[in-house]
């Protein structure tokens, strides 16, 4: 079971994705300044090298497609399909 975990903020999506089968987390990563110039999402490699993907994500659900299109990419994805992701949860703070 894969579950993904996003933390949306008010310029910002943090993620992380789950294999609860071997209780590891195979991707994570953010996207930053949402809405604002210089855009970015920046996660880190099993080898531990950091990518920083620039573009122009001006709202959150545009940022959530581009996360679900690098987690399927042939180069950088961890998963061949979104049909493997089986839950998705979403941190909420109310104040």
């Amino acid at each position: 079971m894969k579950i993904l975990v996003l933390n949306c903020g008010s310029s910002s999506i943090k993620y992380k994705l789950f294999d609860m089968e071997s209780n590891t987390v195979i991707a994570q990563g953010g996207i930053e300044k949402i809405g604002l110039k210089g855009s970015f999402l920046k996660f880190p490699l099993p080898n531990g090298d950091k990518v920083v993907l620039e573009g122009e994500i001006l709202e959150h659900q545009s940022g959530i497609e581009y996360i679900l299109g690098v987690l399927t990419s042939e180069k950088y994805g961890c998963i061949k399909s979104l049909k493997e992701i089986d839950a998705v949860g979403h941190r909420v703070v109310h104040v």
